[in-house]
């Protein structure tokens, strides 16, 4: 019987030259993105006073493929093409008659996924003479990614992290000084959105939207500074495809196709990243499951409400048509902590409001289950919000040997948790519960809705 590869390599002249954009191929167009100020729809000119244009323009394209520039393409030779792996052992330890595939996106030099569009951004920005990024992160990753990028282009960043976040991981903030960046807690006294927040409540967990309120608004507010986000719009998650499109071309390699495609989800970037290109091929007629999985204690596709939403909980970023919890919802301090966003990307949100991607919600208590039978088979210490994924999968693999059915599955690993360990000692420890957010809290953070009327 000959050997099947366990590692499935693309070499570097495989590795995309291109970037898929998905909304020409969408079921029904975006609704347009509404500015805060004026209740009508957004204008280039708004936009340009955070974002430069060379990402106005992607965030708006209608080109069903955008080229990578060159100058991008030999920062991603560092790490990519990724490797897509069989997970074996996982699949042994199952006693499962599915294939289990990962995407890898671990083995980039920050640790996760983030960096395929951190270093666009970075690039973009650059290109139009801003020498300073502002920007936010939950789990610590995102920074930590923008922070390496803009060492790359010699830029200067300044990183609010949700405090929940800057308290239990340290060492997440000492990785982002260490590629240049400054950090600062969220929400924090250097912003009128922080001072009035902690003034009500000193003892200010933080969230997302918090954090993006504080990073718009020292954009706004200094014109050598553009604000980058990690994911939620459109030209960040289709900097992520690079992702499906070399899983699409290793899955050929070894003659094979997913029956069913999973990602986490929090604001959508790396789910959309391994998912897009296999929902342009379920919507030209391809059989293919395509699974986001997230969080109980933030459950934002399956309990949230599909509206017109702020971006943040200060209502300075753009109003978008999106799933959303409400923009004052405030989720517990889970351990995923990447994934505590009350809103989705409208790419992602469009997907499921039309049937064309499933959604499922998953305990944290589980997901470090699932993530420490992967640590212990295939030897990845998995990050918390990669563990969603991982728990989806394995609950796929189970049901694939209930059913008897061969199938092929396949995840993405965004990142691994090499500083997510005090999540792991909480998890051993027994002090970890399962999270599930009141409908009713969730109805009451939905009554502050905008007014939009286009």
């Amino acid at each position: 019987m000959p050997h099947e590869s366990t590692k499935i390599l693309l070499p570097e002249k495989e590795m995309p030259r291109q970037w898929y954009n998905i909304i020409p191929d969408l079921p029904r167009p975006l609704s347009p993105p509404v500015s805060p100020a004026t209740g009508k729809a957004i204008t280039p000119e708004e936009l340009g006073a955070i974002f430069p244009m060379g990402l106005i323009l992607q965030e708006v394209s209608q080109e069903s493929y955008i080229d990578i520039p060159g100058e991008i393409l030999d920062i991603y030779r560092l790490w990519r093409p990724s490797p897509l792996v069989r997970a074996r052992r996982l699949e042994e330890a199952i006693g499962t008659p599915a294939k289990i595939y990962f995407k890898n996106e671990s083995v980039s030099p920050a640790g996760s996924h983030k960096l395929n569009t951190a270093v666009a951004q970075a690039y973009y920005n650059k290109k139009e003479g801003i020498t300073k990024l502002s920007t936010e992160t939950g789990a610590g990753q995102w920074g930590s990614a923008l922070s390496l990028a803009c060492n790359y282009f010699g830029m200067k960043v300044h990183v609010y992290m949700v405090r929940v976040s800057y308290d239990q991981k340290p060492y997440r903030k000492l990785m982002m000084e260490t590629w240049g960046g400054s950090v600062t807690p969220s929400p924090s006294p250097l912003t009128s959105v922080g001072r009035e927040i902690l003034a009500k409540d000193p003892d200010n967990l933080g969230n997302l939207g918090i954090a993006i309120s504080e990073a718009v608004e020292e954009a706004a507010t200094n014109k050598d500074t553009n604000y980058a986000l990690g994911s939620v719009l459109n030209h960040v998650c289709m900097h992520q495809t690079v992702i499906g499109l070399e899983t699409r071309k290793q899955l050929e390699l070894v003659g094979d196709y997913p029956d069913v495609v999973i990602g986490c989800v929090g604001g959508g970037s790396n789910f959309s990243g391994m998912a897009f290109p296999f929902v342009r091929d379920k919507i030209n007629g391809r059989e293919v499951k395509i699974l986001a999985v997230e969080p109980t204690a933030c459950p934002t596709l399956t309990k949230g409400r599909f509206v017109y939403d702020y971006g943040d909980e200060a209502k300075m970023a753009p109003i978008v048509e999106m799933y959303t919890l409400g923009h004052t919802f405030m989720p517990p301090s889970i351990h995923a902590g990447g994934l505590r966003y009350h809103g989705m990307a409208p790419l992602l949100s469009l997907l499921y409001h039309e049937n064309v991607i499933d959604a499922v919600a998953v305990g944290q208590t589980g997901c470090f289950e699932a993530a420490v039978l992967f640590a212990r088979t295939e030897g990845i210490i998995p990050a918390p919000e990669s563990s969603h994924a991982i728990r989806a999968a394995i609950d796929e693999a189970i049901k694939a040997k209930e059913e008897g059915k061969r199938k092929t599955i396949v995840f993405n690993l965004s990142g691994h948790g090499h500083f997510d360990m005090a999540s792991y000692e909480r998890y051993f420890s027994g002090q970890l519960d399962d999270y599930e957010y009141p409908a009713k809290l969730i109805e009451e953070a939905l009554t502050d809705l905008p007014k939009v009327q286009l």
